[in-house]
């Protein structure tokens, strides 16, 4: 028990004071719209936004220019949701009305202290020139990915709205919301498969040995056929409503697992037995 918990001490005070401190100012700007979003201008609502984006970024950053560099589950969380957090800027800047600001301040706040708090294992420094483009494949996949997610999310509560004749006019329109998010899934499904297919060729030369049959290839498989069939199901069939939802949500579910879920049980559930 005193084991572990020195072990989780010891994790979190792996990084240096300066990105701890960089963390914790994102933190607490990712925070500011959470708790006064009903009190607070639009105008600084979305300046504490970019505050937090900016420290986010540099966050992440600090993280893989620390030597040695490290990286893991909670790093992977942590550049997904600024990712997330950058499409929802761009697209805040196209589509005034999209509101998600509660709900990624509150990922973006999650996934930073994750990151300080499990900073994941130092990377080999004898690894492939062509690891890093690998990893952002991968990482740009969940990302992509996550947004689909989030809009996901926005378009069943704009159904929702519309069959109870809700007078909220704040939202944006049910099929813009479809139309967006299905650009996002086709976009992540492009970025996964050239991701799947990179480590089918090129295992070898990235991480020293060939195609594996793990948890994370198959979790990533299956999230693969999920997204397929969803698109699928869209071109043919036009799949849309819930159970295009739900295949979305079962999509994301499993490609988190495949890389995150596996890491985690590594990082933390394996150390944790060590200890």
């Amino acid at each position: 028990m005193i084991a572990g918990m020195e072990s989780s001490t010891h994790i979190f005070t792996g990084s240096p004071t300066w990105v701890m401190a960089l963390a914790m100012a994102a933190i607490a700007s990712y925070l500011i719209p959470v708790f006064g979003v009903q009190r607070m201008a639009e105008s600084h609502t979305r300046l504490a936004m970019r505050c937090a984006w900016v420290l986010h970024l540099l966050t992440v950053a600090a993280g893989l220019m620390t030597t040695p560099a490290r990286f893991g589950f909670a790093p992977a969380l942590s550049m997904t949701a600024w990712l997330m957090l950058t499409v929802y800027a761009i697209e805040q800047q196209l589509y005034p009305k999209m509101r998600a600001v509660g709900v990624l301040s509150v990922l973006g706040a999650l996934t930073v202290l994750l990151a300080q708090i499990f900073p994941g294992k130092p990377m080999a420094l004898q690894t492939s020139a062509w690891l890093p483009l690998h990893l952002a494949l991968g990482i740009a996949s969940y990302g992509l990915c996550a947004a689909a997610v989030v809009h996901a999310g926005l378009m069943s509560r704009a159904e929702h709205r519309m069959r109870t004749a809700s007078n909220d006019e704040g939202g944006m329109p049910l099929l813009m919301l479809e139309r967006l998010t299905f650009r996002f899934v086709t976009a992540g499904f492009v970025l996964l498969s050239a991701t799947l297919l990179a480590g089918l060729l090129f295992g070898e030369s990235l991480y020293g040995r060939a195609w594996v049959w793990d948890h994370k290839t198959v979790f990533s498989l299956l999230a693969w056929v999920a997204f397929a069939l969803l698109l699928i199901g869209r071109s043919r069939f036009g799949l849309r409503g819930r159970h295009a939802v739900h295949l979305i949500y079962a999509g994301a579910a499993l490609l988190l697992l495949a890389y995150a879920g596996s890491r985690f049980v590594l990082e933390v559930v394996m150390l944790g037995r060590l200890s």
